[in-house]
């Protein structure tokens, strides 16, 4: 299996040297690779992937201090043998991470500029079912950070409300009642609760 795959990097050469970690799963280090914007992982045609198989590509920075984060890119196949995928966007694990206050006192922890490519060659039905459940997972993402928008602005807003008898006439100054974002609120979260998607229209 190991020279099934292979992957490009631009403005390098093209890495072929996957180590099997079990009879379905391979995988390969990227030095260097914090200015890495794209990669493009595929089938060297040394062997085709089995009948009905499709290799599902994972992505993950290492971290010496916990276990593996893979997040999935995609996946190639023999009817789809090479793909490229944006990791620029993927955070590390490092910077996802609070910045402990004492560090400069207690030293700096060495941090991995490596970055690992998994490949699991899987049945081609999986590719759906892991597509599927990705969209999912992002869909519910997105509500959850649209309701926890609102619920900030409602609640910012709201700190700043005063009755009529606080109010001192400011001239050139709008003004617009509570009730009014409140509803707005509860409205556009009833339509978000109906359709996630209702705001692409």
């Amino acid at each position: 299996m190991a020279n099934i795959f292979g992957i490009i990097v631009s403005g390098r050469l093209v890495q072929t040297d996957f180590t099997p970690v079990s009879d379905t799963q391979c995988l390969l280090t990227i030095p260097e690779a914090d200015s890495i914007n794209y990669v493009v992982v595929f089938l060297t045609g040394a062997a085709p992937l089995p009948a009905g198989a499709a290799g599902m590509v994972y992505w993950s920075w290492p971290d010496p201090t916990a276990p593996p984060n893979w997040q999935l890119l995609g996946h190639i196949s023999n009817s789809k043998p090479s793909a490229i995928f944006k990791i620029s966007n993927l955070k590390k694990l490092h910077e996802l991470s609070a910045e402990n206050q004492f560090s400069s006192a207690l030293g700096q922890q060495s941090i991995c500029h490596s970055a690992q490519i998994g490949v699991a060659i899987e049945p081609e039905a999986n590719v759906q079912l892991l597509a599927s459940s990705v969209a999912q997972e992002q869909q519910n993402n997105y509500v959850t950070f649209a309701q926890k928008m609102l619920e900030s602005l409602v609640n910012y807003v709201g700190s700043f409300a005063v009755t009529q008898e606080q109010m001192t006439p400011t001239p050139g100054v709008s003004y617009i009642p509570l009730s009014t974002l409140q509803n707005w609120y509860q409205n556009f979260e009833r339509r978000l609760q109906q359709n996630p998607n209702f705001w692409k229209n």
